[in-house]
């Protein structure tokens, strides 16, 4: 796939912040994808012991649910985890994985808030226009927004709002479990959204393609601890990585030190 570059990672909190504010201006919230077959899901996971993090794309045929394509990057983690920035811990590693990607997805699926955010710009609006092609944040918990309770059917939903604005929806994509948060990326709608992640679950809570790439960044992750760590990032087999490690880097995340998590926290994404 082709990456745009929109902004460097080597920056601090208030010029992440700044980043997210204006890349919000661009987001285009509406539309939806000229067909629905092949859609990407990514996902990312830590070690507990030594830094190092896997990120994963897996590409899906939902028609068939084929896997079409598996790709991954791996690196190491250079900043802790801040509500509200998680973009910047894992989106070099994910872009090193989708830039490997030779089909072409129809939409993406991100594992976390897409403008379900303080500031619109989740890892699922962020990584969109890095990739200008329709995506989707589905996260398992609520980062912002207050929303009435869910029916308890699949496909059941309720409107997430963000200070009397819709922001995206909390929806129910299997009976008798948790809902998940839904919102849109990038290039297209609410109700689009909602609708290609209701199409992409099969039998689980998680979309599949995000399921698979979870599923197989948990195999990466079992078997790096199994192998010592290097600061080199590593290839899939499928050519040589090119990703140089370079994760934002905050020297000074002041008020925000009571907001940091361990490496392998997912509290809001």
């Amino acid at each position: 796939m082709k990456i745009k570059h929109l902004h460097d990672w080597n920056i601090g909190i208030q010029q992440a912040r700044q980043i997210q504010s204006e890349l919000a201006r661009q987001l285009i919230i509406r539309g939806k994808p000229d067909r629905l077959v092949r859609v990407a899901g990514a996902d990312v996971s830590y070690s507990r012991s030594d830094g190092r993090l896997w990120a994963c794309v897996v590409v899906l045929d939902i028609t068939t649910w084929e896997v079409v394509e598996e790709q991954w990057s791996e690196s190491h983690i250079s900043m802790p985890y801040i509500p509200g920035y998680l973009s910047f811990r894992e989106m070099p590693a994910l872009l090193a994985a989708f830039e490997k990607v030779a089909s072409s997805p129809d939409a993406v699926i991100l594992d976390g808030q897409g403008t379900a955010h303080p500031r619109r710009m989740g890892i699922g609006a962020h990584v969109g226009l890095f990739l200008d092609v329709p995506t989707v944040g589905c996260a398992k918990s609520r980062l912002v927004g207050d929303f009435e309770p869910v029916g308890t059917a699949r496909g059941s939903r309720s409107e997430l709002r963000l200070r009397g604005t819709i922001i995206g929806w909390v929806l129910r994509t299997r009976e008798g479990v948790k809902p998940v948060f839904v919102s849109p990326g990038h290039r297209i709608g609410l109700d689009e959204a909602a609708d290609v992640v209701l199409r992409s679950c099969r039998s689980y809570r998680l979309p599949e393609p995000v399921r698979k790439a979870h599923q197989l960044s948990q195999r990466l992750r079992v078997r790096g601890a199994q192998t010592p760590s290097s600061r080199d990032a590593r290839s899939n087999g499928r050519g040589r990585n090119t990703y140089d490690d370079k994760i934002l880097f905050l020297p000074d995340v002041g008020g925000h030190r009571r907001d940091i998590l361990p490496a392998n926290s997912e509290r809001g994404r």
